[in-house]
């Protein structure tokens, strides 16, 4: 049954010197698989750059793993020791906060020591265990909605990391699984998710996903990003998270479903513009 909207004091979350759910927009982006050092850099000083100069909160994001390719012999990343240590550089030498995501318990006490975020995959977003674990952290945990999930459900994920005495939460909006590899967007969910009193991001990366579209790989339809994204902020949301690439088709996970990296000025400028109409509804140009 659909939860009844009802306006709460939104809880502004902190992921270093960066809000969620405060008045800027905040921007979650990177690569979707550390595939290299040199990449991550390249990645995350040009959306630093970028950010920096729209005022737009920036964290960067890749996975050190990719535990759920579609196929055995899909590429899944450095892993945990080696994509903790590029994060952890990441970090400190370009003073920014770093996301990355757990898969398992015993990942999540060396993953919080390294990042600001948290972030548990759509997947696992009702694994009790994995949620508590990373609640008991302390760090802001942000869980993707399952692709099965309506967005009133979300609540009992709030709950559980409540139950830790956590109050750090991000719920990501991601698509809702629409016949057989295909994800749609419900818009209702962004409101309905943030009446729980936690921000709210929108992913127009993993929302454009065909998963396992191309068989041995999902595809994509990365023309859809900026529409997708465009709509959230019109109907509300905390943050936007996209997945960039210098060459989105040569990438070695989740291409299809990212976009260039010099294209995303150009879809910041957009939200930036929208964002500050609907804070000024009478401006005009």
């Amino acid at each position: 049954m659909a939860a009844r909207l009802i306006q709460v004091a939104m809880k502004i979350i902190h992921a270093g010197s960066v809000e969620i759910g405060g008045r800027n927009l905040c921007v979650i982006a990177g690569p979707c698989v550390l595939e290299s050092e040199e990449i991550a850099f390249k990645i995350a000083q040009y959306l630093i750059h970028v950010t920096g100069a729209l005022g737009f909160g920036y964290i960067f994001k890749a996975s050190f793993d990719k535990a759920n390719r579609s196929s055995i012999r899909s590429f899944r990343g450095p892993g945990l020791k080696r994509g903790l240590k590029i994060l952890a550089k990441i970090r400190e030498k370009l003073d920014v906060p770093v996301l990355t995501d757990v898969h398992c318990v015993t990942q999540v006490p060396a993953v919080a020591d390294v990042v600001d975020v948290i972030q548990i995959p759509a997947f696992l977003c009702r694994q009790t265990d994995l949620l508590s674990a990373a609640a008991r952290t302390g760090k802001p945990v942000n869980v993707k909605k399952g692709q099965f999930l309506a967005p009133w459900e979300a609540k009992n994920i709030v709950e559980k990391i409540l139950s830790e005495g956590n109050d750090n939460i991000i719920i990501t909006e991601r698509g809702t699984s629409f016949g057989y590899n295909n994800l749609v967007v419900d818009f209702r969910s962004l409101p309905i998710m943030r009446a729980f009193g936690y921000p709210v991001v929108f992913d127009g990366a993993h929302s454009v996903q065909q998963p396992g579209g191309l068989g041995t790989h999902s595809g994509g339809q990365r023309e859809f990003v900026e529409p997708l994204c465009r709509a959230a902020v019109a109907v509300g949301c905390d943050g936007i998270f996209i997945e960039v690439h210098p060459e989105p088709d040569r990438a070695l996970s989740d291409g299809p479903n990212m976009i260039a990296l010099t294209d995303v000025e150009q879809l910041l400028r957009k939200l930036k513009k929208l964002r500050e109409t609907d804070e000024n509804p009478d401006k005009t140009d």
